[in-house]
């Protein structure tokens, strides 16, 4: 095993190459423009998300959210907190499993969420629009990785 450094060449490859790089840079670029537009509504992009996920016919397991999300649980439940002191979320027994929790949205939650879709509609529809490439090829394309 050599302790030589690598090549700069090499270096310069997985700048230009490295798929998890430049899926971690696009991630977090897509994040900071929807942050900056759901500022006005209080919300993050990983809130609006969340929220999104948890707006069912019936409140999921946090499981289900934490499968949804690609996040262990315990994230899950660390994000869900600040959602459910501002009274957006609510917590409570699984009546099926005591020891699992199923989470929902609550009448403001589902309202906050109904004033910033259309927010993610106009924001979203204009990133697919810059993109250079077809939209549905590259959700097809990051769906198999994930």
């Amino acid at each position: 095993m050599s302790n030589a450094p690598a090549a700069f060449a090499t270096t310069l490859h997985i700048r230009d190459h490295c798929l998890c790089l430049h899926a971690q840079r696009a991630a977090r670029a897509l994040s900071r423009r929807f942050d900056e537009a759901f500022r006005p509504y209080g919300l993050t992009s990983g809130q609006f998300s969340l929220m999104n996920g948890l707006n069912r016919p019936e409140p999921p397991t946090i499981g289900a959210i934490a499968s949804l999300l690609a996040m262990d649980r315990s994230t899950v439940t660390a994000n869900l907190k600040p959602l459910e002191r501002a009274g957006l979320v609510t917590v409570a027994v699984d009546p099926e499993d005591r020891r699992g929790r199923r989470v929902g949205l609550t009448d403001a939650g589902r309202d906050l969420l109904a004033r910033a879709t259309p927010v993610w509609i106009s924001e979203h529809a204009a990133i697919e629009a810059e993109l250079p490439v077809d939209a549905d090829a590259l959700r097809g394309g990051l769906r198999a990785v994930a």
